[in-house]
Parts: C-alpha cells; structure tokens; sequence
C-alpha cells in the first residue's frame, strides 16, 4: 500500500496514489495529491512577512530613499508606494504557489527547465557575496563608538553563524530577530514623526502625487533610481525565499514539508521538499481560498504597510532635515554620517545619536536575514533537484553548510582589505531588476500552468504581473542602456 505524508512529516497508509496532471514531471517526481490543512486563525500565521519587511528595511528606506528624496524633494515617492505595491502581488503570487504544493516557487521553476534551479543561486549569491549588510551595520556603528567596521564585520558574521547554528528550529530564530527589528523600527518612526519632522514637511507629502509619473533621472543616477524601485521593499530573490518562510511556517501544503533544524540541537531529517497538490474538492478548494485570504492580509497588513511607512517617514524626515543642502554625492555611507550629524545639530544631540543606533542594528539584522535567505534557497535547489535520495545530505545540511561558506568566504574578503566597487554596486542592481523581470514572467507561467483551473492566477492578479513585467523591464532594460551608452 502507498503512503501519504502528513503535516509534521509523519506517514500514513494511502491508496492508490492519483498524480496531479498539470505541474510538470519531467525533472521532479509528479505530485500527488492530499487534503489542504485547516486554516489557522491570523494570530497563529504572523510572521513570514514581517521576516520580509525586517530585511526589506535596509538601504532602500534606510538610504537609497531618503537620499533621492534630500535632492530631488517628495515628487519620486509615487515610485516607492508603486514598487512595493507590485512587490506586494509579486509576493502573494510567490506564495500561491507554495500554499497549493508545499513547494518552493524555484523548484516549480525548475520543473520547466532544470537549469532555473542553478541561475537562481547564481542570482542570489552574486550580489550577496560580498558582506556589505554587514559592513554597512559595522561603518554606522562605527559613528557611534569608533573602532575599524572589518573587524565588526568579521565578529558580525561568526555570530551570525553560531545563531543560526544553535538555532533548535531555525525559522523561529529568525522571526524572532526580524519581529525585534520591526518593532525597533516601528519606535524609530514614531519618534521621527514627533521629534524630527516639520508640520511644513507633511504639506508638501502631495507633491507624491501631483508629480506622479515623473522620474528624476537628470538629477539622481538611472542606476540609484533602480537600485530604489527594486529595494522598495524586499527585492531581487529575496522575494522568492518568500516560499520557503511560509512553508517552515506551515501555511497550507507547507505543513507537509519537514523544517530546516539544527544538525547541533534539532533533529535532522533527510526528507526532500517536492510538493503535494491540494486535492481538488469543494472543501479543500474552499480551504485554499481562506488560507489565501489570511496570507494576503497578512502581506498587506505587515510587509506592505510597514514597507510603504518606513520609505515615506524616512523621506519625509530627510526632506524636512536635509532637503538642498546637498550633504553627499552619493547615496552611501558619507550620507548616512552626514544626516545624523545635521540630525543632531536640527532636532537634537540624542536624536542623532539614535538614529545610527537604529541604523546599525537594523543592517546588522538584515545581514542574518542575507546569510540564512541565500542559504536556504540555495539548499532547497540542491536537496530537491540534486540530492533527492541522499540520505546523509538532508535540506538542513546543505544550509548549514551554505550559511558556514558565506560566513567563511565573508571573512576572507574582509580580511584581504577588499572594497566593494562601485561597479558590483551597479550590477547587483542591475542583476536584481533583471532578475524579478524574469520571475514575474515565470509566475504566471507557474501559476497559469502549474496549478488547477479553480486556484491559478487570473482576472485583476493575472494584469498585476504582467504590470510587474513591464514595470521591472522597463527600468531594468533602461539602466543596461544607459551602461552600454556611457561605458562603450
């Protein structure tokens, strides 16, 4: 007799196994199908996108916007509330997906054609290799108490490994930190709006959508204004590890699939992470439709409604701050040192002081969100397309594996004396855009292919990313042009 997997991992008798006949088997075993879980109530769901807004706010809100906001005022902001918006339907279509299967979007991707697996842990190691969270958390904190930010850096990095290591479940681990920094950054805001921002300020927060559809590009980079849309929000592949944290949540066909633990404090299972379709009845249809409901509430409510706040008071607080005075060239590190000091001398010493405090303990959290989201696609890719029968390589390994390289190879750039150059800057933004115009493309290819008629995308959705095709081409494509125009 078959046996069924149940949430939790556990195994059942079954009979005789029915395939589901649209999602392609040619590279990952067919699935077979199984009774959706009961929805849980929102309380219990809360999480994953918290995780993503905690990483999402970083240089985006933290920099990037309020750089281009202090030279070019409040008028490009439509374009942040735009980018997170269509994050935001990216986002859902990424976990449709994973609610309907409890798979990931990449290994769905891979079921198309293998090699996507391999391309897209290429295009989450390439503009993550080098530490810069972390260099950038270690420089702010530097502000603070002096010191040399590589040597931060270094002991950042090994105590992120040694976290994520002892970490008995590594997913909770994870919520937990990006649940501090959230709130962390929910009590920054609230400060700024009271202590930092002028009345003045908010007056002209229309000018957002009065000058809707105008980009600035004689006055900001092509280069900054996509590095901005892609990170408003989360960005480039961190959108798809959106898959893996509601699974180890156990959303829907997720509770199926065994969590990565730790190899030191976990029990550690071998199992691979190909998916099981939601059986196509009344009432399981009926069960997706309700988990869908509380994961797009649960999307709109934290990462979408965090995200869009964070971009807008930060840019407010820099435009009321900082707006003309044409305090940095660049939207990097010297700008971040000079808004805290003219922070200091406009509202006040300790408000100064508690913004890089803010700034190097968020970046600091957004790095452990890096390590563990580049390790945790990439050992879904290699456990699920590579290593599907190894019994010594569980997905659990293969991370912690992951996570100890990143760390490792991150120490050995620091500890060479190596800087970032400006041009890996422009590629991983580059790569970034180009990378999200594909996958929204591949979406609807899953999501229109893969799944039955009654849950794939459709209707006001299926626009939203053909928008979010264009809308990623248009600036990506941009920005290649402008490169090979005034490079060759």
């Amino acid at each position: 007799m078959a046996k069924a997997v149940t949430p939790g991992g556990s195994t059942a008798p079954a009979e005789a196994q029915e395939y589901a006949p649209e999602p392609p088997s040619h590279h990952l075993p067919p699935m077979g199908y199984a009774d959706m879980p009961e929805p849980l109530p929102f309380r219990k769901i809360l999480g994953p996108s918290v995780i993503l807004a905690g990483l999402g706010v970083g240089s985006g809100e933290y920099i990037i916007w309020p750089y281009i906001t202090s030279n070019v005022g409040l008028g490009f902001l439509w374009a942040a509330v735009l980018g997170v918006t269509v994050q935001y339907f990216l986002n859902m279509e990424i976990e449709r997906y994973t609610l309907a299967t409890g798979e990931t979007a990449v290994a769905g991707f891979a079921r198309f054609w293998k090699p996507w697996g391999i391309l897209f842990c290429f295009f989450a190691i390439l503009p993550n290799m080098w530490p810069g969270w972390g260099v950038a958390g270690a420089t702010i904190f530097t502000y603070l108490v002096g010191g040399d930010p590589n040597v931060i850096a270094i002991i950042l990095l090994i105590s992120i490994g040694a976290a994520l290591t002892a970490s008995p479940v590594v997913y909770q681990t994870l919520e937990k930190a990006e649940f501090f920094k959230v709130g962390l950054t929910i009590v920054f805001l609230v400060i700024a709006i009271f202590a930092g921002i002028k009345a003045s300020a908010w007056a002209d927060l229309p000018d957002a959508v009065t000058q809707f559809g105008q980009i600035p590009s004689d006055q900001v980079a092509i280069a900054t204004i996509l590095a901005g849309l892609v990170f408003a929000g989360a960005g480039g592949v961190n959108n798809l590890v959106q898959s893996n944290w509601i699974r180890d949540k156990g959303y829907g066909m997720g509770a199926y699939v065994p969590k990565i633990v730790s190899p030191v404090t976990g029990e550690d299972q071998a199992a691979p992470s190909t998916g099981t379709m939601v059986r196509q009845d009344e009432e399981n249809i009926a069960r997706f439709n309700t988990w869908f409901k509380q994961a797009s509430k649960e999307q709109l409510l934290t990462f979408w409604l965090i995200c869009v706040g964070s971009i807008i008071i930060f840019s407010v607080l820099a435009y009321s701050t900082v707006f003309g005075k044409d305090i940095a060239e660049a939207a990097d590190f010297a700008f971040i040192e000079a808004q805290g000091n003219v922070l200091k001398d406009v509202v006040a010493p300790w408000f100064g002081t508690f913004f890089w405090i803010f700034g190097s303990l968020s970046l600091a959290l957004v790095a452990l969100g890096v390590v563990d989201y580049v390790s945790r696609l990439n050992a879904d890719v290699v456990k699920t397309l590579y290593a599907r029968d190894s019994q010594r390589w569980s997905e659990s390994k293969i991370y912690f594996l992951g996570v100890w390289s990143m760390v490792t190879f991150g120490i050995l750039i620091l500890l060479s004396g190596f800087d970032q150059p400006l041009v890996l800057l422009v590629l991983a933004a580059c790569l970034n855009g180009m990378v999200m115009f594909v996958y929204s493309i591949l979406l609807i290819i899953l999501n229109r292919r893969s799944l039955p008629p009654a849950i794939r995308v459709s209707g006001f959705r299926l626009g939203a990313l053909f928008f979010a095709v264009a809308f990623y081409g248009f600036f990506a494509g941009w920005l290649v042009i402008v490169q090979i125009r005034d490079n060759f």
